[in-house]
């Protein structure tokens, strides 16, 4: 007996996905040595035994489906000796997959997405493909996951960020959301929302919305509120620079609700619910947005998590803002590296300069600290410690030393620094970033 006419089941659906997704990575350059390519091919036919991507979303709504059981997280990463920051093989295959796909297909185009504020449909999709937005999601919901591994998650959006932060922004955005629902959401929310955010093809599109526009803005004390009302609560306030947020169809925002900080799931379209521009200075791809909330109604059953958890997705957020400045920092030193080696003044490289050698290793100091700091936090909390700490020294050196290697990577340039023609001054623009938004990303 033949299969022919035989309807594609699950599994089949899944394996032939996968290997549509062996084929996409196969593509890459540095996976022509065939070691790496069978390790990588192992680890994405793996994830397609699994049946990681089953579904598609037919459309922008959310149909509402019960939940049956508990609801499902990737497991806990391996043990591990207590310092040892040394990337497992698999994580490293994911860093350079990651690498190659920042190099080909986002550093070519950060000029131009930056200038019109939009991410090509082309470059999102081959990111979707790859599976880069559904990195925290367990395979068993349509994600790639095998286990939860911040660090993981923080290699590849280092990688990417080196490419272009308003790229990366812009399509691991919807990611941060699965994620949070993936390691919140109770099983209805799972069931309902992940399959079109972790799609392969139309998949949805999400935003994880935080930030306000007000001075001195604390996260854990947010202006925004949610009132019960029956078994409906009614949110009203005002959310700034969030990103992709006129194209999103579902948010995962921050309230006060009962005097504690909670999150809480809205779906685009939902009365009281106005999107307006919001440019900013940098991110300019992501295409940054503000969302108005005037009496928008939703059911009890859109929150999402526990104030502990609104309080760890705070912090998995200025962790992956801290990645992302690690990123654009290596950008920055790798292109000033060669440039003041090239660039001649007085009949030598102006490398010979002691002021310009100091202050080539001065950023490349200060990126070490800041990779080091992100990279034991991102190691602590895979191994269930409190990393609250690291988080905040990784913060602080973003907030303070990012901003400094995107100024000193501007000067060393001199007027070409200045100008669009080179890649710093929109570096520059989104280092500034990184140590001050909250959510937007998640690790």
């Amino acid at each position: 007996m033949t299969n022919a006419g035989r309807k594609p089941n699950v599994a089949d659906r899944g394996q032939a996905l996968g290997l549509r997704l062996v084929t996409r990575a196969g593509g890459l350059g540095a996976l022509q040595n065939p070691a790496v390519r069978r390790r990588i091919e192992r680890v994405l036919y793996r994830g397609a035994r699994n049946g990681f991507r089953v579904q598609t979303a037919a459309t922008t709504a959310f149909a509402r489906r019960s939940g049956s059981g508990a609801p499902i997280r990737t497991g806990p990463s391996r043990p591990r000796r207590a310092f040892d920051l040394t990337p497992t093989e698999d994580q490293d295959m994911m860093r350079g997959v990651a690498r190659e796909f920042a190099d080909e297909v986002l550093r070519p185009a950060g000029a131009k997405a930056d200038s019109d504020r939009s991410v090509p449909d082309a470059i999102r999709e081959q990111a979707q493909e790859l599976g880069l937005g559904s990195l925290g999601v367990p395979a068993d919901l349509g994600g790639v996951a095998e286990e939860r591994s911040t660090t993981a998650a923080v290699l590849v959006l280092e990688e990417l960020a080196r490419g272009d932060l308003g790229l990366a922004t812009s399509i691991l955005t919807s990611g941060s959301v699965a994620t949070a629902l993936a390691d919140y959401g109770t099983a209805e929310q799972q069931q309902t929302y992940l399959p079109p955010l972790v799609a392969e093809t139309d998949s949805a599109i999400g935003a994880l919305a935080l930030m306000e526009p007000q001075p001195l803005f604390d996260p854990l004390e947010a202006q925004t509120t949610a009132t019960r009302e029956g078994d409906e609560l009614i949110v009203n306030g005002v959310k700034s620079l969030v990103p992709v947020a006129a194209t999103a169809q579902v948010f995962i925002v921050s309230a006060m609700l009962d005097g504690e900080p909670r999150l809480v799931i809205v779906e685009s379209g939902t009365p009281g619910l106005e999107v307006a521009d919001d440019p900013a200075m940098g991110l300019r791809a992501a295409a940054t947005g503000r969302l108005h909330l005037q009496n928008v109604r939703i059911s009890q059953a859109q929150i999402l998590g526990t104030t502990d958890d609104h309080r760890q997705v705070v912090r998995r957020a200025r962790l992956a803002w801290a990645a992302a400045a690690v990123g654009v920092g290596q950008a920055v030193l790798d292109q000033v590296k060669t440039y003041v080696v090239e660039r001649q003044a007085f009949g030598e490289p102006i490398a010979h300069r002691q002021a310009v050698a100091f202050t080539v290793a001065n950023i490349a100091t200060e990126l070490d600290a800041l990779r080091l700091v992100v990279w034991r936090a991102a190691a602590l909390l895979d191994a269930g410690g409190d990393a609250g700490a690291q988080i905040a020294h990784a913060r602080h050196l973003a907030a303070t030393q990012g901003a400094q290697i995107g100024s000193d990577g501007v000067q060393l340039l001199g007027g070409h620094g200045f100008v669009k023609e080179f890649d710093n001054e929109r570096w520059f623009r989104d280092l500034r970033a990184t140590g001050i938004l909250e959510g937007g990303l998640l690790v």
